[in-house]
């Protein structure tokens, strides 16, 4: 798969991608507590990046109107292009850009991710798309080794200014990367069901797969919970364990090293295990490690980050290969995208709702309680009754 120029070029603009995304992601928290001093605001940052994903039907049926490798370059041109504004962002009093340039960012990140996912599935063989997600995952994830640390090391030394410009320079080298992809694309025909601009296309795919579902329903489940996780990550930092927010890089460097080996590892697992059992198998050892975040020991915390980088992609690595796999390719952007909000959404939701509990409630309560309900996921997605019946997704002609 690596030998593929095209997979090649397309994991590389992942990773040079990934890495600015990650960087800006942490530097972003840091960068609004550094002004304002507020927990809450700075974990709202995350959920401004998550929020576009409720216009996820939208976005992917624009996806799936036109070609995907120029959508995708033009994205990466036009946040090379808005990132640069974050300049100006000095004073508590202008923290508003940062968080509009955040929406904009997850707004692309969400169309693009659309594009992405219809274009590889008609390019991979679908007996190697748990390959190529584990891969994409570990090349996306894995730019935790290095981006959060030396995201908050570019903080502290230059500010928030520098890291902005970091991730202008990552989109502008990832749109060349996809510019240089060879990829023969057909100017999108009608919808074969005669539903092109009906948004509601991918919820009905989506509910008539019954292999596709419960994996969808189980990942939003999931991220719902890790929502309320990612909330409290800087309280457990703060009133935990007594260091500075720039701590939190080390445990998202801690949490990326967990995902690369879940990436590394999660195609053959897939071969070898029904999807269900997988995902479910991740779900819990997520939750558990959620709920030992709430002992306030370095150790401890460090030991949860990993468990969570471990366990939490593989529910959704599941999920998105059985959408690549069961939908046809012409509605298959607008129905990754839908999926993707289910998925995601959830996560943005927890994120505000947590940002607000988290000023109420202790971190030792909340955590538990939310390792509590990860654990049940878990147990009903194993539950016997889920079919295991695989239809092989239509190839496009020719």
């Amino acid at each position: 798969m690596l030998r593929d120029r095209n997979a090649g070029l397309y994991l590389a603009g992942v990773v040079v991608s990934g890495f600015g995304t990650s960087a800006m992601w942490l530097a972003a928290g840091i960068w609004t507590k550094s002004l304002t001093g507020s927990d809450s605001l700075a974990a709202l940052t995350v959920f401004a990046l998550w929020a576009p994903a409720l216009a996820g039907p939208l976005l992917g049926t624009v996806a799936d109107r036109v070609r995907r490798r120029p959508l995708l370059i033009g994205c990466n041109l036009a946040m090379a292009a808005l990132l640069p504004l974050l300049l100006a962002v000095d004073s508590a009093d202008r923290v508003w850009i940062l968080f509009c340039v955040l929406f904009v960012h997850g707004a692309s990140g969400v169309l693009q991710d659309a594009a992405e996912s219809a274009l590889v599935a008609t390019a991979i063989d679908p007996r190697l798309l748990g390959d190529f997600n584990g891969l994409r995952m570990t090349a996306n994830e894995g730019m935790k080794l290095l981006a959060p640390l030396a995201g908050a090391a570019l903080f502290a030394r230059f500010g928030g200014g520098s890291v902005a410009l970091l991730d202008a320079a990552t989109f502008a080298v990832a749109a060349g990367l996809f510019a240089a992809m060879r990829v023969r694309e057909e100017k999108p025909g009608p919808d074969p069901a005669g539903r092109v601009s009906d948004l509601s296309e991918g919820v009905r795919r989506l509910r008539g797969s019954s292999a596709v579902r419960p994996l969808v329903l189980a990942a939003s489940a999931t991220m719902l919970l890790a929502g309320l996780n990612g909330a409290a990550i800087y309280a457990v930092v703060d009133r935990g364990l007594g260091h500075s927010p720039t701590y939190v890089g080390v445990l998202y460097a801690v949490q990326g090293a967990g995902s690369v080996l879940t990436g590394l590892v999660a195609g053959p697992l897939l071969r070898r295990l029904p999807e269900r059992m997988f995902a479910a198998a991740g779900i819990a050892l997520f939750a558990l490690a959620v709920g030992a975040r709430a002992l306030p020991y370095d150790a401890v915390v460090l030991a949860s980050a990993a468990g969570v980088g471990i366990g939490l992609p593989c529910v959704l690595i599941a999920a998105l290969t059985a959408v690549q796999r069961e939908i046809p390719a012409p509605v298959l952007g607008r129905t990754a995208a839908t999926a993707n909000t289910l998925m995601y959404v959830p996560n943005a939701l927890a994120l505000a709702l947590g940002a607000g509990l988290i000023a109420l409630a202790d971190p030792a309560v909340l955590l538990p309680v939310t390792g509590a309900a990860g654990l049940l996921t878990a147990l009903a997605l194993a539950a016997p009754g889920h079919t295991r019946k695989r239809i092989p997704r239509p190839r496009p002609p020719g």
